[in-house]
């Protein structure tokens, strides 16, 4: 068995970085997992607001349309019921003509109203101008006012004409009233249509812009629960980055520590080994063993003993024994 490497001879300091470092790391574990966690919600937040800002950018679309035709019916509005107002003020003029009223001071004049009187001017001046005799000057001021009057319609003619104004018998005024106000009816019924048609499309649009704004705000607040737990995932992350260079400063002192151990157990095994060698096994051992043995004397050149240069044990003498008479010691 591997003393070095078994924990159950692990010194203390060794067994406390140890457990200390179980410690961290299982709480490294805990924290990886809370990240992951995090991460996993944020991500499957991101993807529900990826989703509902997909369908606020199809809404959004549609709701564009709707705004372009409701403006397209609000200008529709806004034609007939200028027409119609231009209508009833050309009316309104050809009545106080018709009627011998002036037009009353400080009373602003239409375009429409200033073009039938001028163009009506015009008319009677070039009547007078053919039909009857006149001198020099009142003619060379007749020519003078046709001029002006002449210049100022060209200058009403854009204006009036944008409303499409009906051609007007100005001869028959009875007439061309009658013509005015049923011309000025059909554009305010016509006005009156398009507005049904845009408070229609008004509750539509309604609807459209309740959805968008739900929409709107729905991915509004999907995006910053998955900012927040991106936020959250972060502020784990840095936690484990600095726990880890505390699990990594703790496991290079407890290798070190190991490496030290390790190292005292090699060489005290290595020495315990080399002494229990014998001459046979290690030429260094037995050159040792010859070195103390001549320094004690027990080892001589040659490589006899000390008992090789001994005294040798002396032989017995054999002791001849005389020939005793037996048969003298019996007369005895």
């Amino acid at each position: 068995m591997d003393m070095a490497r078994d924990e159950r001879f692990e010194p203390e300091s060794e067994k406390a970085l140890r457990e200390n470092l179980y410690s961290m790391e299982s709480r490294v574990r805990k924290l990886r997992d809370t990240r992951n966690n995090f991460n996993s919600e944020a991500k499957a937040v991101a993807e529900q607001r990826n989703t509902v800002q997909k369908q606020y950018k199809e809404h959004r679309e549609k709701h564009t349309l709707l705004l372009a035709e409701m403006k397209a019916l609000r200008a529709e509005i806004s034609v007939h019921k200028e027409k119609r107002n231009a209508l009833q003020a050309q009316r309104k003029d050809l009545i106080n003509q018709s009627q011998g009223r002036r037009k009353e001071k400080g009373e602003k004049q239409t375009a429409s109203a200033e073009y039938i009187r001028l163009k009506g001017e015009i008319a009677n001046l070039e009547s007078i101008f053919e039909t009857t005799a006149i001198g020099k000057k009142r003619e060379d001021k007749i020519m003078s006012d046709l001029k002006r009057m002449n210049q100022r319609v060209e200058e009403l003619e854009p204006e009036v004409g944008q409303f499409e104004m009906v051609k007007l018998d100005l001869s028959d005024l009875d007439v061309a009233i009658k013509t005015l106000t049923a011309e000025a009816d059909a554009s305010h019924q016509l006005m009156l249509e398009v507005i049904a048609k845009a408070d229609e499309l008004k509750v539509e649009l309604d609807e459209s812009f309740s959805h968008r704004d739900f929409l709107k705000a729905e991915g509004d607040k999907l995006h910053e629960e998955s900012v927040a737990l991106r936020e959250k995932a972060n502020q784990v992350h840095e936690k484990i980055e600095a726990m880890m260079v505390e699990v990594n400063e703790t496991r290079e002192q407890l290798n070190l520590s190991k490496q030290e151990r390790e190292s005292w157990m090699t060489d005290h095994n290595k020495q315990v080994k080399t002494e229990m060698k014998t001459g046979a096994e290690s030429e260094e051992v037995a050159s040792n063993l010859i070195d103390t043995l001549l320094s004690e004397g027990q080892l001589m050149m040659g490589g006899l003993g000390m008992s090789d240069y001994g005294e040798q044990p002396q032989r017995k003498k054999k002791v001849k024994k005389s020939k005793v008479n037996v048969g003298v010691m019996k007369r005895k």
